[in-house]
């Protein structure tokens, strides 16, 4: 059975969306939850200030990647249900 290119474009779509949402996105926000434990580990646990200092850092940008991961999930999901 031959397919048009239209059905062929649609499924790879689709094929894309379901494994950015199942694997991708869990992913990157486990990366970022990681980051921000580790943060929070060197923040409480070191004795210098230079451990402490990167340890607020690691826990700021692992904050601000789980915020910005949330806002950037968010708009996509409305656009995808949108378009259904």
């Amino acid at each position: 059975m031959i397919q048009t290119s239209g059905q062929t474009f649609a499924s790879l779509t689709n094929e894309i969306v379901s494994f950015t949402d199942a694997s991708l996105i869990p992913l990157l926000f486990a990366l970022a939850f990681i980051f921000f434990l580790v943060g929070m580990v060197r923040f409480f646990f070191s004795q210098s200030d230079e451990n402490r200092e990167k340890g607020r850092q690691f826990a700021v940008w692992g904050l601000v990647g789980l915020i910005a991961l949330f806002c950037i999930w968010g708009v996509v999901n409305l656009f995808v249900s949108a378009l259904k």
